[in-house]
């Protein structure tokens, strides 16, 4: 498997290959596989049913609703969320506390399914020329791990390809994330309340949010943006969407009885 990725990473980097779509699952698959080793998977059934029926609901419904879709909840009270290719979301414990509301969580997952609908992932891959993406891979996309041992694996390996996207790939996935709401009829808008949420917790306790800005570029007019395709809407159709569920919450409440997840690493000195 580690040959077949090797293979295909180089294909990714170069600019003369193009990356199919069963390439991309098995470059999922293989960085799964290494995620879901390093990092504290919550393995609680009704947390796994939960986010993976409000996931499908909205990934089925895309133009890559193919796909087989796996999302994940990963116990850290780190405030991210992820995508890999192929189709495997993750979602941090950190963001599901902060939602208010099921359609604040449904955002974040729409964003992130649609920076996989757009192939960002491999679009970043074929920009990093020769660039080693599994070296350190989970720790910056969780930042879990606080090693200089890691970010200087980090600086080298160019890792941070599945985690820092563009401002225009953010744009991107802010308008997919808002369709694929909609899509599943769910309401847009706790993409405006969740972002503001934490642009406001930015301005209050920045270190509680710092790894959701380093990978996730935030801004004021993002927001607008999003307002923007809110307000052009008919508003009978968006009175029609969901915007909270007592699943939700009975999900949240699950989550939240969890037992803590494990501290950050660091360095042995």
């Amino acid at each position: 498997m580690n040959r077949i990725l090797g293979v295909l990473v180089l294909c990714a980097a170069s600019a003369g290959c193009a990356v199919s779509t069963q390439q991309e699952v098995q470059m999922g698959q293989q960085y799964s596989t290494q995620v879901n080793a390093d990092l504290p998977i919550v393995t609680d059934a009704a947390v796994q049913q939960y986010i993976n029926t409000l996931g499908n609901s909205i990934a089925k419904l895309t133009s890559r609703g193919d796909l087989d879709w796996h999302f994940f909840v990963v116990n850290t009270d780190v405030v991210n969320a992820f995508a890999l290719p192929g189709g495997y979301i993750y979602v941090n414990r950190g963001v599901i506390e902060r939602a208010d509301k099921m359609d604040e969580l449904a955002g974040v997952m729409g964003h992130e399914i649609g920076h996989v609908v757009k192939r960002h992932s491999v679009k970043q891959m074929q920009q990093q020329q020769g660039a080693n993406v599994g070296i350190a891979l989970t720790c910056v996309l969780t930042h879990v791990c606080d090693s200089q041992a890691s970010q200087a694996a980090i600086q080298v390996g160019g890792a941070a390809v599945f985690a820092k996207f563009s401002r225009q790939d953010e744009k991107e996935a802010d308008e997919e994330g808002f369709k694929n709401v909609i899509r599943a009829g769910i309401s847009p808008k706790g993409m405006v309340t969740f972002f503001q949420k934490l642009l406001a917790e930015q301005s209050t306790e920045p270190s509680a949010v710092d790894a959701w800005f380093s990978d996730h570029p935030l801004t004021q007019d993002r927001i607008a943006d999003i307002q923007r395709l809110i307000d052009a809407k008919d508003p009978a159709i968006l009175r029609t969407l969901a915007e909270d569920s007592k699943s939700f919450h009975d999900f949240k409440d699950r989550v939240h009885a969890l037992p803590p997840g494990p501290k950050p690493k660091t360095a042995a000195p």
